[in-house]
């Protein structure tokens, strides 16, 4: 007699196969995550660029040392003086035959180069240091520059400022050294500013220039402060690359209320390096005594209600037409944390620009020669 099947009796489940199946159909039929392919494609050129420019470094500062080493080793043979001649001589050879095995990068002008490079700048130390922001086209720039103070304050700000070539050449060529306020200080204190600059610390002196040069405001003619202003706004790019590295833009027309008057200042800056803000005032007339009183009262009015915990005081900047040296020189600024500098919307041909650099240096030097003998005096 058949049983009857017990209707509460649990069906067989289905085998491991049949749940495999199952799992695989609704693993197909689930949407898959959305790719951001943008984002992983500027991942990934992040990731490669980035490589790129840690081998080019490598690579750059390879070359550079290797120049240097070639030439010291030259230059160890003394091949010059009473062996000028001979060591002509050994030089085109050695240049031919580097040439052959090495290709391109060993001329005779390549390899004269590398025993000047080794001349000019002796110190392996300074060296290694400077190869690891200056490539060998970089070091091209530096060689024919004459003033070994000027030489190594282009090699030290192009290393702090990480410029190209392009800009190094551009510096170089706008006479920046000499527009220096460090240009116009004696000879030792120069030297002792470049060596603190080597450590990375900036000094005022290194920061402001006299004159600037605005000839990118496209301003002639007649024009009043507020055009001036304005068109320093619009290209506060190029002036930006004028002033310097380290200048941010803060405020136009910075309001300062004082008891019950306002007062406007044109522009003010903060110098990242200096840790300063500084204030900048624009006059088309000639500098003027009276222009330092009004300057103290921003510069503490800044000093009071602006500057923050960590920075260091305010300094301001006087930005006129032009300026006596005389009368700058005997306001003694520096102590009012205030400088004085002509700016030039019009370039002067460039030997005439030097010219006036140079006897403005020279001028300097004398009178900071002068006030040392004072002070030396009994």
């Amino acid at each position: 007699m058949k049983k009857k099947a017990d209707p509460s009796a649990r069906k067989p489940g289905p085998s491991a196969l049949q749940s495999e199946q199952r799992r695989g159909l609704t693993a197909e039929t689930e949407t898959p995550a959305v790719v951001d392919a943008a984002g992983l494609l500027s991942d990934l050129r992040s990731l490669i660029q980035s490589a790129r420019q840690r081998i080019a470094t490598v690579a750059y500062s390879t070359q550079t040392l290797l120049c240097w080493h070639v030439g010291r080793r030259l230059l160890n043979e003394s091949l010059q003086g009473a062996r000028a001649a001979y060591g002509k001589q050994i030089l085109v050879t050695v240049s031919r035959e580097l040439t052959a095995e090495y290709g391109r990068g060993f001329s005779y002008a390549e390899i004269a180069r590398m025993i000047q490079f080794a001349q000019l700048f002796p110190d392996e130390a300074i060296v290694v240091t400077l190869s690891q922001q200056l490539s060998w086209s970089h070091i091209h720039a530096l060689l024919p520059i004459k003033d070994p103070l000027a030489r190594d304050f282009y090699a030290e700000m192009c290393r702090i400022e990480r410029w190209d070539v392009r800009t190094l050449r551009q510096k170089i060529g706008g006479l920046l050294f000499q527009r220096t306020a460090l240009s116009k200080k004696p000879h030792d204190v120069i030297a002792a500013e470049i060596g603190r600059l080597r450590d990375g610390q900036v000094s005022p002196d290194i920061v402001f220039r006299d004159p600037y040069l605005l000839d990118l405001l496209g301003l002639t003619g007649t024009y009043s402060e507020r055009d001036l202003e304005s068109a320093i706004l619009r290209e506060i790019e190029g002036v930006l690359l004028e002033l310097g590295t380290g200048f941010a833009f803060v405020a136009r027309q910075k309001r300062m209320s004082v008891g019950k008057d306002d007062f406007h200042l044109d522009l003010l800056f903060f110098h990242r390096h200096l840790r300063r803000l500084i204030a900048v005032e624009l006059k088309l007339e000639s500098f003027q005594p009276g222009h330092v009183g009004q300057m103290e009262l921003y510069l503490r009015w800044l000093d009071k209600h602006e500057r923050a915990a960590g920075e260091e005081a305010p300094i301001g900047l006087i930005l006129c037409a032009s300026a006596d040296a005389e009368q700058v020189e005997l306001l003694q600024l520096d102590a009012k944390s205030i400088r004085v500098s002509e700016y030039l919307t019009e370039l002067p041909p460039l030997p005439l620009l030097r010219a006036r650099l140079h006897q403005a240096i020279e001028h300097a030097r004398e009178s900071a020669a002068r006030r040392a003998v004072v002070v030396e005096q009994p």
